[in-house]
């Protein structure tokens, strides 16, 4: 059998390496926070933020593989051992995983003066090391079938390398956005389409009889075809009508696929409901896009309905959810934990009209942002003690 070493094992003062979701869900909220307290003041030129990147490049990359990348990765060295069998990443190896996010965040803010070729390498270093380990434990356990979520997760670091390529080419990381966002959506459809049905039949099956999530099959399979092409068809060509068809079509698909998930049974149960909330914002996103190419309004909501909406709520519902049970403590959404999942959707529920508004929606832009604060320094006061002590129990 194997054995953890002595000095591998968790101290009390070291409880946060213990395991992945800890130091990737704290840090990651941190920098939530954080990023968007300073992107109004740098948008608006109150500030200087030292980077390469454009003030708005600079808000994307950040968000999508500084936060997300965190909260992605912290989800994976978690879920991973429950799929494969095999020891979680923890102590040491777990501390050099997390020092290089870090410093990536640090390199890519100040790469004015490191410049943007230094930045890009240490920057792409943390997904490429977190892609290497993935793999060796999918491998290792023997678990193939989830190397699709290795596939994505490469995805998303050739994204990360294409980001600053194209913003040091040309300043408008465009098509590396959109591949970013493609790489980040599609993983929701797979680990959400996994959880959301499962988590939402072990909490109906302790109600009374009534109508259950419909189990992972062939439509799933379909739905997630149609949406990756009509993902790389907006990748590659965004303005094309056919990408409009092929969103449109992708959008209705996701709306059918959530209904099969009888969402509308867990409103007692926050923690289950929150999950299909998120999701929804995901058919929302498909539909703006469409609406953005046939009537030309600004595709930011799209944008923002799957990053704010989609991203961001599932993220912190997954983390609020794997906090409480990987430490021992009752899955129950607290006032605390409420608060973080109204905020985030209130963030997004503004950030999508502001788009839509464009100059006019300064206050709205401002409300969105005040909410998404919110959440994260509720998520980081109500979470925070959790993740840096030892486990309850």
């Amino acid at each position: 059998m194997t054995t953890v070493k002595k000095q591998d094992q968790p101290t009390a003062a070291l409880a946060i390496f213990a395991n992945g979701f800890r130091p990737f869900f704290l840090l990651g909220a941190a920098f939530a926070f954080i990023a968007i307290a300073l992107w109004l003041p740098e948008f608006y030129g109150d500030i200087t933020i030292r980077t390469a990147f454009t003030p708005v490049a600079w808000h994307i990359h950040e968000m999508l593989f500084g936060y997300l990348a965190a909260a992605v990765t912290g989800f994976l060295l978690t879920a991973i051992p429950n799929w494969t069998g095999r020891l979680p990443i923890r102590g040491r190896p777990l501390m050099l995983l997390v020092a290089l996010w870090l410093i990536g965040r640090a390199t890519v803010s100040v790469s004015e003066w490191t410049g943007w070729f230094a930045a890009m390498i240490v920057d792409f270093s943390f997904l490429l090391t977190v892609l290497l380990v993935i793999v060796r434990e999918i491998v290792g356990g023997n678990n193939l079938r989830n190397l699709k979520v290795a596939v994505l997760v490469g995805v998303l670091a050739i994204s990360n390398i294409a980001f600053h390529v194209e913003a040091h080419v040309s300043g408008a990381p465009d098509y590396a956005t959109r591949a970013g966002i493609a790489g980040m959506l599609l993983l929701v459809m797979i680990i959400g389409g996994r959880i959301i049905p499962s988590f939402t039949r072990n909490w109906l099956a302790r109600q009374p009889p009534g109508r259950m999530p419909v189990t992972f099959g062939r439509f799933d399979i379909a739905v997630i075809v149609v949406s990756a092409v009509a993902l790389l068809a907006w990748v590659l060509f965004p303005e094309a009508k056919a990408t409009a068809e092929m969103s449109a079509i992708a959008g209705i698909l996701q709306l059918v696929r959530l209904t099969r998930w009888a969402g509308e049974r867990t409103w007692p149960d926050r923690l289950v409901l929150v999950l299909h909330v998120a999701y929804l914002f995901v058919p929302v996103g498909f539909l703006l896009l469409s609406a953005s190419i046939v009537f030309e309004i600004p595709r930011s909501a799209a944008v923002h309905a799957w990053t704010v909406g989609a991203m961001a709520t599932l993220t912190l519902a997954v983390m609020t959810r794997a906090t409480l049970g990987h430490t021992g403590r009752t899955l129950e959404a607290s006032a605390g934990t409420q608060i973080v999942y109204g905020a985030v959707v209130v963030a997004a529920l503004a950030r999508i009209p502001a788009a839509l508004f464009g100059s006019q929606s300064d206050g709205l832009l401002h409300f969105a942002a005040l909410a998404w604060m919110m959440a994260f320094a509720t998520f980081l006061m109500v979470f925070g003690p959790m993740l840096v002590q030892r486990r309850e129990g």
